[in-house]
């Protein structure tokens, strides 16, 4: 186990490059199950959640090289089963996105039901109603907590389905095994962020045939067989978002680079309604909080281009150092807000009711141990270690290595004092 210690840094600045996104490379990774033939993903980051994605592609039969600087070489010349391993399952929820590329590939499916961050119970009803309107037979075994997911006798029948909610994991699973089914299916309520467009770029390269990626209805016809290809993975609008709120919460001036602004609109206008400057420049956004009085604003996460639920932990801590009050309100994850106990041990004073967080903001936060809840609520802490007066110790640092490449050498290169230390 290894823990990040981190002290007061003052105002960071310089520029930071933005790796791929972590939420784009890995249903672009599981794509690749659905031809026989090579396919190339370039910028994939360096992750512990590719790790496992890469050994679960393994497990199915999958030949994977890397060159060591981002370019993966991945070819599942035969499927040689169609049961996921339990312990990757568990290890990882995204794994489940594997299940739409081997049900149109195979046929037949046999997955655990998923583990991941605990940040609410993300139910994966909307992907097997999905299946089951395409036609699949789906038996979900609650007591093996194991679902087998078996096409009809004609394989997978396009058809139009609806989903009740716009799950980016459901769109992209659909996506993906509506490719190869016969005739048309069109998904509504569809997921609109920008991932689900890489990953229809990604097919469309490989031979299908999608319409309206990044809308709510997406089109996509049928086809035989899918080629392979080449493909970049496009930015992470999260990590992004996190160095935007690096800049913001200690003061500083940074330039981040190889990122997309169109894909961070909701982060801009809240950071600016907050006093600080976000500018686009030819050398990529600049953010600059220096030598200026921020203050308060309330945010509402919503299904993209909404403002993105995995960046209200990382804006709760900015809001906290603000001046006067805020309200979050959360309404994608039931369980997101574990964090609030964590940075209310720094003194953020930070009261819940329901789904609603109340920030009075203006605090001096104080150095102390703390827990790396999930993902983003790491970031989170250690956000708001930057500013803490004395040393804040963030433990559970493995749901940041998840999602973040080289975070703390990345924090390093703009002035921030914090260390990765190994556990005794």
């Amino acid at each position: 186990m290894a823990k990040i210690l981190i002290n007061s840094s003052g105002p960071l600045s310089g520029s930071v490059f933005i790796s791929g996104a972590k939420n784009a490379v890995l249903p672009l990774m599981a794509a690749t199950l659905l031809t026989s033939e090579e396919c190339i993903i370039d910028d994939v980051p360096s992750l512990a959640d590719v790790t496992v994605m890469r050994k679960m592609l393994e497990n199915f039969g999958s030949v994977i090289t890397d060159d060591g600087k981002g370019r993966l070489s991945i070819r599942a010349r035969e499927i040689t089963t169609i049961e996921g391993s339990k312990d990757l399952v568990r290890e990882m929820r995204a794994s489940t996105v594997v299940m739409g590329p081997l049900l149109a590939r195979c046929g037949e499916v046999i997955m655990p039901l998923p583990g991941g961050c605990a940040i609410g119970k993300r139910p994966i009803d909307l992907h097997l109603k999905g299946f089951k309107a395409l036609g699949a037979d789906v038996d979900l075994d609650m007591e093996n907590e194991i679902v087998h997911i078996k096409a009809g006798p004609e394989g997978l029948i396009g058809d139009v389905i609806y989903l009740d909610f716009p799950s980016v994991g459901a769109t992209e699973n659909i996506l993906m095994a509506a490719t190869l089914a016969k005739g048309t299916t069109i998904i509504e309520n569809a997921a609109k962020e920008p991932e689900i467009i890489d990953l229809a770029n990604q097919l469309n390269k490989m031979g299908a045939k999608i319409k309206g990626a990044g809308t709510d209805t997406i089109r996509i016809t049928g086809v035989a067989r899918l080629t392979g290809s080449i493909h970049t993975v496009i930015p992470d609008r999260i990590e992004t978002g996190t160095f935007m709120l690096a800049a913001a919460i200690t003061r500083g001036r940074i330039v981040i680079k190889n990122a997309i602004p169109g894909h961070v609109r909701p982060i801009v206008a809240k950071l600016k309604e907050c006093g600080v400057t976000v500018e686009t420049t030819e050398y990529g956004i600049l953010v600059d909080a220096t030598d200026r009085v921020l203050t308060s604003t309330n945010i509402k996460t919503l299904p993209y281009p909404g403002f993105p639920t995995d960046i209200q932990s990382p804006f709760m801590a900015f809001l906290t150092t603000v001046e006067g009050p805020s309200v979050v309100r959360e309404t994608v994850f039931e369980n997101r807000f574990m964090h609030v106990n964590e940075l209310n041990r720094m003194g953020a004073d930070i009261s819940i009711e329901n789904r609603e967080a109340r920030v009075p903001g203006g605090k001096h936060l104080k150095g102390a141990k703390v827990r790396a809840t999930d993902l983003r609520a790491g970031a989170a802490m250690v956000l708001a270690g930057l500013v803490a007066s004395g040393t804040t110790e963030v433990s559970e640092i493995y749901h940041i290595e998840r999602g973040y490449e080289n975070f703390v050498q990345k924090f390093k290169g703009l002035g921030a004092d914090l260390m990765r230390v190994e556990e005794d």
